[in-house]
């Protein structure tokens, strides 16, 4: 069959390699109609793992059962599936408390395993025209229609970044009503966004930098922040209306002209007194909040120390772009800003990535993993922290639920569709954020 190999740092290929062959009676093997190209995983093309070439790579694959093991009791050949990036047994301690990201029994390393991933187990990679699925009464979830229809798209975004995307506000404790902000406009970021505003959050704000995403976050309905605008006035005015999600500039669009002197007067006026900075997201989103009429007449005293938002989601993980150089990478730059915005008593979500082990880290520390963090503060305001890797399973059911029903239509992410042998390329293209590349899908 053909799969795409992790050949070193910024090079993949595709290659012939060996079949994948029923190893145990609870086995399957899907044979994949598609399979997509992850952020994660251009943490190991970027040699930012401590993973050895030869491995195939990828870990959200949607297909049709070709053959099953005889232990096999919920599926059988033919069956539509997508299969969780979490590879799981279903039946150890922490699968059962609902926690399949952190395994016991599949990997000899560490807790929790995968498909394709550095230090998550011996198991190849779903970017590949076949694929073996272990525990496959657990780790595949049926789905209706046909290969290629109208929901190929959304179900191959229940493998991980549309559960990932929903985990992060569970993390969060996103309830409705309360304001949300996302950093990263990336496919997890942005089903951040669209999971929270699902949820009826208030405001959501994104942060990124990327035009093309922040379009992506405005047309869901979230109000996009770009770190980098050199006139955040425009974004300000426009969101001083009652209904600020409605009237957002973006990069590109007509600035509003001749109020640049007047910013300190604003931030006075909304009672933050801190100096604007242009390209400070948190002081942006403070100030938008505090600067819409409604939220201000319905403050009590007191209450405009609740100037950030309730829960802060960071999507981006150790790869953060400095701020004020975003061609340098500053791996505790979102978590200090969250700290910052997140109000007092609020939620943390981190579902961005921070590995152990980053050869490739800014320092020694971040090498290894360390990071210097606002602790102090991040205490004296109370906020309470989630982390970790998604346990797909616990929320798989609910959003291909969702997607059936059309409440939910994960797949507006996709922005190219590839055949593999164009994979190498699309690598490329994504590494560098090239223009439009948001999500890409290999179709078999």
């Amino acid at each position: 069959m053909r799969a795409i190999v992790y050949k070193g740092p910024n090079k993949v290929a595709v290659e012939e390699v060996d079949d994948p062959k029923l190893e145990h009676p609870g086995d399957a093997i899907i044979r994949l109609t598609s399979s997509a190209i992850c952020g994660s995983d251009l943490h190991m093309y970027q040699g930012r793992t401590v993973e050895k070439p030869g491995k195939v790579l990828g870990h959200e694959p949607v297909g049709v059962i070709e053959k099953v093991g005889d232990a096999v009791t919920s599926f059988k050949k033919g069956d539509r599936v997508v299969v969780t990036f979490n590879v799981a047994c279903g039946h150890c301690m922490n699968c059962i408390r609902g926690f399949s990201s952190a395994c016991l029994t599949v990997n000899p390393e560490m807790a929790g395993g995968a498909f394709g991933y550095a230090k998550m187990g011996p198991y190849k990679g779903a970017q590949a025209e076949l694929l073996r699925v272990p525990f496959a009464d657990f780790n595949c979830t049926k789905l209706p229609g046909s290969p290629g229809d109208q929901w190929e798209d959304d179900f191959i975004m229940l493998a991980d970044v549309f559960p990932t995307g929903f985990f992060g506000t569970m993390l969060a404790m996103v309830m409705p009503g309360l304001p949300v902000a996302v950093f990263g406009a990336g496919p997890v970021g942005l089903l951040s966004a669209y999971s929270a505003l699902l949820q009826g959050a208030g405001q959501v704000f994104v942060v990124d930098y990327i035009p093309e995403r922040l379009e992506l976050a405005r047309g869901i309905g979230a109000i996009p922040i770009d770190f980098t605008m050199s006139d955040p006035v425009a974004q300000i005015e426009a969101l001083r209306s009652q209904h600020p999600a409605m009237n957002t500039l973006l990069p590109g669009e007509k600035k509003i002209q001749g109020i640049v002197s007047g910013v300190q007067n604003l931030a006075e006026h909304a009672g933050i007194p801190i100096e604007v900075t242009r390209s400070d997201p948190v002081t942006m989103i403070e100030i938008m909040r505090a600067m819409n009429p409604a939220i201000v007449q319905s403050l009590l005293p007191g209450e405009e120390k609740m100037k950030g938002v309730m829960s802060g989601i960071d999507a981006v993980g150790y790869q953060a772009k400095d701020r004020d150089d975003p061609s340098k990478e500053n791996p505790t730059q979102v978590i200090s800003d969250l700290v910052r915005l997140v109000n007092p008593t609020g939620h943390l979500g981190i579902i961005g990535v921070y590995t152990a082990d980053d050869p490739r880290g800014v320092n020694e520390h971040a090498k290894k993993g360390e990071y210097l963090l606002p602790f102090g503060q991040l205490w004296e305001k109370g906020l309470t922290i989630g982390t970790g890797q998604t346990p797909v399973k616990k929320t798989i059911i609910m959003l291909r639920d969702m997607i059936i029903a059309g409440v939910a239509k994960p797949g507006f992410i996709v922005s190219h569709r590839i055949s593999i042998e164009d994979a190498p390329s699309a690598y490329r293209e994504f590494s560098q954020r090239a223009d439009g590349f948001t999500k890409v899908i290999i179709k078999f």
